[in-house]
Order: C-alpha cells, then structure tokens, then sequence
C-alpha cells in the first residue's frame, strides 16, 4: 500500500502470540499500523496469568514483550472485549486485516462418571486463581489433607506443587496476597499425580520435574511397581535426550529408602493408573478417585487391565489440557477447539479463506507447543499475511487494491471514538505502565519483583474501565 494509505491491522489477544505477530508484521516491508486489542486490563497472556509464581525464568519472558510494546510502534488498546464491545464486522470499518491470537484457556473435558462433583475442579481455573487472573473468585476451597491431580505434564506438576509447596516459600514470588494466605491455611499432607501411561510417556520437562526434588518439606515418592518400558518406551528413551531426563530423575526417586521420607508434606507420582470414576456425591462431593491400572501395548500407548483401586482424596484437579473457545461471526472447529485456519488463514465451512482474517497461537494450532513454537506459528501467519497485502493491483487513478477488504476509517483515532461511544474504557500503554509501576512499588519493601494485583485488590489511582467497576461491585 502507498506510504499516505499504510495497511491497517488488528491483532485480537495481547498474550506471546499476538506481541510476536505484531512484532514480525512490524519489521515487513510493509507500510503498517497495527493496533494490538485485548480483554484484560493487563497484557501479556498466560505469561501473566497461566505461569506458576515460582518460575520467574519463565515470567521473565515478560520483559522480551514488554520491551516490543514499549517501542511505540505496536498501539496497545487493552480492556476491551471482543464478542462483547465489538465483533469483526465492526473491526473491518477500521481495518484491512485482523489476527486472533486469543489462546486456549478453558480446561478440556475428562468424560468419566462423576468430574462435575463438588470439588473437582479444572487446572486451568485453579492456574488462573493463584495467578491473580480477574475473572475468578479470590478465594479458593483449599480444605482438604489428600488430593489428586490427573494429568503428565507441566501443568500436571505446576498444580501439585502449587498444592504442596508449602506458602511460606512462594513469599519471594509476585503471588498475590489473598493466594498466599488462603495457601498458608491450607491442610494439605498428600498430593497425588496419576498418569494413564508409563513413565517413558510423561510429558514433564526435565527441569520442572527436578524442580519437585528441591521443594522445602515435601517428599516426592515414585512407586517401583508403577514402572514398566516397552520397545515404544526404549525407541522414545533413546531417541529423545528429555525422555531421557525425565527417566532417568524418575527412577533415581524409585530407589530412594522409604525411612527417609520425613518431609511433613508428600508429593506421589503414579504412572499406568487411568482415572475411572470420581468417587462422592453431590451432598458430600468427592470422597475418592478410582483408577484403571494400564498397561502398555507395545508401541507406548497403554490398554486397561480390568484392575481397579480406589484412593481416599478430598478433591480432584484435573490437568488434561486446554481448550479454546469460540469467538461471534468466527468459524470454530468444536472437536479441535481451534479456529479452523490453512497455515494461518482462517477458512469458512467450505475451506476458502475469509479475506483479512488470520489466526495464529493456540487458538490456531492448539494448545500445544512452546513460547518457540509460538514465534514460528506467527512468522508463518504473517507470510502468508504479507503475501495476501502484497497483491496488489492498481487501479486507473492509482489507488492500490489488494485481496484485503479496505477499511473505511481509517484514522487511529477512529476505534478509540468509537469504543468511547459505547462506553468502553479502553487502557493504553501508559495505563499498563501505571499497573506496572504500582505492582513493583508493592513488591520493593519485600525484596521482590513486584506483588501482582487485580482489579478489586488494588488501590492506585488507574483507570481499569469496565472491569474494576465489576470488581468493585462484587
């Protein structure tokens, strides 16, 4: 497009996807404004909010995205939420392109007998309340001494260890004030992790499963019976340096004497149990999980025995998975839990391609994959949206075309009007920057990075719209 026409672009879901979009499309040879919408009064994802408090390694990847934002050429128009403020019919009045990068944060279904009792809960919910995530509740039923969570891998392990760990010890995190004390209350002796498959088909990473060896008070145990390699499990062993990792710390665990288990907190590893039936009723809620002992077949996947044991837990967490969520006038694959896409180009009920809607991170491939893959999902979609800006025709006046729907308005200050004419208080990046100046101010006094707030929990003067005004009303 001509230098007095720049190619107008939104990117919907300011998590690592949508920043790393932005920042590949914004060093294009493109001439581009981009403008970057999201949800939450807060940017930055589930780095923000689907990270555990004690892994600031992870966390730190904020400051990489903080630093893209901060240049000023990626517009931040956080707080607004799409389906709701607006729909993409509106965003093609000021857009030639829009990208949804709005990620997967619901927990996938588990469909066995009794998941929806009383205190069987989803990760992702329990993730995003000790993440300080505005949505839920700031108050968590932590009442129970024995507790299960079903799942192998990172997630998995974040939940137990957030269960085991005890409160104390995440004082030097940014996790939220409420979190901490509800933690600090918690009874909790015996965190049990059930995997379907064997030890070779864990999907931990090497670092986060060593971690759990070094927790303060909490004994990890690993049940000798509970392992068992096929010819899959040694191709996967020997072919893979993690898979080897992750063995090779688990069966260290499996020799260690039981006499010095002395922790005041346990932390059990169960591999070839398959969750089969939460135990309880809706009056008393769970009293227990029953569990299919597996075994594998072969080729490291994993068949029932017909062996059932019951385990006496309090409450059931279930790590399986994320899943993605519709988005209005969006096609959605309900099965997959994405949107469907060919390469990043968002496709209709036909497969043809709905010009000038893309779509890149997990909410385009699944929640699958690392902050790497992240980067290559997007630099694959912004080809492709480069591709489709770059043919362009030129009409007898001169005016560029391009298989891009043309924006009407096409002022910046056009959206802000009108998203302010619906009443909805949008926070740009200097509203961040105070949130952000706030949260370090509580942290300094303790020696810590910052103590994250939400909306109800903070008392500095930043306008946080629609969401404070609901927080304050609860």
């Amino acid at each position: 497009m001509s230098s007095n026409r720049p190619l107008r672009v939104a990117v919907v879901g300011a998590g690592p996807a949508g920043i790393y979009a932005s920042d590949i499309l914004s060093k294009t040879d493109l001439d581009v404004s981009i403008d970057l919408f999201e949800r939450l009064p807060a940017p930055f994802g589930l780095v923000r909010y689907g990270v555990a408090p004690d892994h600031p390694r992870i966390k730190m990847i904020i400051d990489a995205l903080h630093k893209v934002l901060g240049r000023g050429d990626i517009r931040l128009i956080a707080n607004v939420d799409y389906g709701v403020d607006l729909k993409l019919d509106d965003l093609r009045q000021f857009y030639d392109a829009v990208i949804f990068s709005t990620g997967s944060i619901r927990d996938a279904a588990l469909p066995i007998p009794g998941i929806d009792l009383p205190r069987s809960y989803g990760a992702a919910d329990f993730v995003s309340w000790y993440d300080g995530h505005p949505d839920v509740p700031r108050t968590w039923p932590l009442d129970q001494q024995k507790v299960a969570v079903l799942g192998a891998g990172n997630v998995a392990l974040d939940v137990a260890r957030v269960l085991s760990k005890h409160a104390d010890d995440l004082l030097p995190t940014e996790i939220p004030a409420n979190v901490y004390e509800i933690l600090k209350a918690s009874p909790v002796t015996d965190v049990h992790v059930f995997a379907r498959r064997g030890p070779a088909q864990a999907k931990f990473s090497p670092l986060e499963l060593r971690e759990l060896g070094h927790v303060p008070d909490v004994d990890v145990i690993v049940y000798p019976e509970d392992f068992e390699f096929d010819d899959g499990s040694m191709a996967a062993i020997s072919s893979s340096n993690q898979t080897k990792q992750v063995v090779k710390t688990l069966t260290d665990w499996t020799l260690k004497d039981p006499s010095s288990f002395t922790a005041s907190r346990r932390l059990h590893l169960h591999f070839l149990h398959a969750p089969a039936e939460v135990l309880g009723d809706e009056e008393s809620g769970v009293t227990g999980l029953r569990t299919e002992r597996t075994k594998l077949n072969g080729d490291g996947t994993v068949s029932g025995t017909g062996e059932f044991h019951d385990w006496e837990v309090g409450a059931v967490y279930r790590a399986v998975g994320y899943f993605g969520s519709p988005l209005a006038e969006i096609p959605f694959d309900e099965l997959k839990g994405v949107v469907p896409n060919r390469e990043g180009r968002v496709i209709d009920i036909d497969g043809e391609h709905i010009p000038g809607v893309y779509t890149t991170g997990w909410i385009k491939r699944g929640p699958v994959g690392l902050i790497g893959h992240t980067k290559s999902d997007a630099s694959e979609t912004i080809r492709h949206l480069v591709e489709d800006a770059g043919d362009a025709a030129t009409t007898e006046d001169g005016a560029p075309t391009t298989p891009l729907p043309q924006a009407v308005h096409r002022d910046p200050q056009a959206i802000l009007d009108f998203l302010a004419e619906r009443g909805v208080d949008a926070i740009d990046w200097t509203g961040w920057l105070r949130l952000d100046e706030h949260e370090r101010g509580l942290g300094e006094p303790h020696g810590r990075k910052r103590i994250k707030v939400v909306p109800r929990d903070q008392q500095v003067e930043i306008s946080l719209g629609r969401a404070a005004r609901a927080a304050q009303q609860d």
